[in-house]
């Protein structure tokens, strides 16, 4: 029997039990892996200015720090075209373990570089090194993930399914900054000098875990009955080549996204605004609230209590596009934003605790309607055999343009423009309408048949 007769017979009591096990693994994985990828935004904000770029006027320390962050996004691209190659070819579970191994062992050894007054310069070269690694591993990460939830799920449901994998990242922002705000209560010289770097060490613990349960999981069959009818077809055209005198050739997964290079333009485009609103939140708007007067800790755990808010939210998001669609849903958050821009950095800049929580809370509540969507959203525009390739490129593309560079640019305008928020608001509305445009011009996608075998 066929790997695709298989799914079809499978009960549907057991393909439910299946894809609800998958959905927690990659839940727990993506949470891992943003816990470590996070982590570092969120010593960015508040750490590296100091250990790696002391000496320098504040906000050209923080500006510094911002750039080593952006490695991170410049390198997930990469980690796409890598793992997504090899999750066409080989399987999505074999990547999963691996991007995991790579990203755990990257953040557990930024805990062990030693700062500027150790290592001088090549301090920061090593911390950009491994932030590149990280990169690579999450970029890897997020498009096995979201396949194996979106995949082994039913028609109608995907978009709830796959957006747990979205919800990791708030999940692991919460973790992270309770940990680093926890260590953060440490007199500033020893939270300087070692306390930040016992969140970095537990990522070795955390990837112990993680590796348990990625081990548990099955391979997505959506994409076990699309390569046995791959492998069908290419027995097919080797015999026929053979009859010719000719040699068959395999289509390399990339280059089946690129033949059609508009839907991986739109994707990328469409999804940029979105991550660059979650990345301002996670790095600029704790600077910014901390430079107000408002106690680091305190904005630490504001962030955190929110973003454990919005973990529902996310999934709400992914459950309402399944019913209305992922542009509509998505389109509203982006409109929502852009309004409440203004009132965000005002609360920001209240130098209390509680109203900057209500700034933060606002903020990735209306951010997850455009989040929970979007993993289905961006999946669902390429066929089984390339999925995992064009599915990782589009999205690790969009967050390099959203939010790779976004912080340092956000933190230079802000610079520039003697320490006035008017342009970082200008600069944010303008990416959102620009990706709001570009969901327009992407097909809506929640009723595409993910068994159909196509580039």
């Amino acid at each position: 029997m066929s790997q695709l007769t298989q799914l079809q017979a499978m009960g549907t009591a057991e393909r439910r039990k299946e894809a609800r096990t998958v959905i927690a693994s990659s839940y727990l994985g993506s949470t891992i892996e943003y816990y470590d990828f996070l982590l570092y935004a969120t010593a960015a904000a508040v750490v590296f200015p100091k250990v790696f770029f002391s000496g320098m006027d504040d906000w050209v320390g923080v500006v510094a720090a911002y750039g080593t962050f952006a490695a991170g996004y410049v390198a997930r691209p990469v980690g796409g075209i890598i793992f997504g190659h090899f999750g066409d070819r080989m399987g999505r579970k074999s990547m999963l373990i691996i991007s995991m191994l790579v990203m755990g062992l990257a953040s557990t050894l930024i805990g062990l570089v030693p700062g500027a007054s150790v290592a001088g310069p090549w301090g920061a070269v090593l911390l950009v090194i491994l932030r590149v690694f990280q990169g690579i591993a999450v970029g890897g990460e997020w498009g096995g993930a979201a396949l194996m939830a979106l995949e082994h799920s039913e028609s109608g449901k995907r978009g709830f399914a796959a957006s747990f994998v979205n919800a990791g990242a708030p999940t692991g922002a919460v973790l992270g900054t309770l940990i680093m705000g926890a260590f953060s209560a440490l007199p500033n010289d020893q939270f300087l000098a070692w306390g930040w770097r016992v969140p970095f060490l537990l990522s070795f613990v955390l990837l112990g875990v993680g590796m348990f349960v990625r081990l548990k999981v099955s391979e997505s069959p959506i994409f076990k009955a699309a390569l046995e009818q791959e492998e069908a077809e290419k027995a097919q055209a080797e015999q026929e080549a053979v009859r010719q005198g000719m040699t068959a050739k395999r289509d390399i997964p990339l280059f089946l996204v690129l033949r059609r290079p508009k839907t991986l333009i739109f994707t990328m485009l469409a999804g940029a605004a979105g991550f660059a609103l979650q990345v301002v939140l996670a790095t600029f708007s704790v600077t910014y609230a901390v430079s107000k007067g408002a106690d680091r800790q305190g904005v630490l755990y504001a962030f955190a209590a929110a973003s454990a808010l919005s973990i529902v939210f996310v999934i709400l998001g992914g459950k309402l596009s399944d019913k209305l669609g992922r542009r509509p849903v998505m389109i509203g958050g982006l409109v929502l934003f852009i309004i409440y821009l203004i009132p965000m950095f005002s609360l920001l800049s209240s130098n209390n605790i509680m109203l900057i929580f209500v700034a933060f809370a606002i903020g990735l509540m209306i951010h997850s309607t455009l989040f929970g969507p979007l993993a289905a959203f961006v999946s669902e525009q390429f066929g089984t055999t390339s999925r995992y390739t064009g599915a990782s490129l589009g999205y690790q593309l969009a967050t390099l343009l959203g939010a790779g560079f976004t912080p340092g640019i956000v933190a230079q305008i802000y610079k520039d423009s003697g320490q006035d928020t008017t342009s970082v608001v200008w600069y944010l509305a303008i990416m959102s309408v620009v990706s709001i445009v570009f969901i327009l011009l992407t097909r809506e996608t929640k009723n595409n048949d993910l068994q159909t075998v196509q580039a």
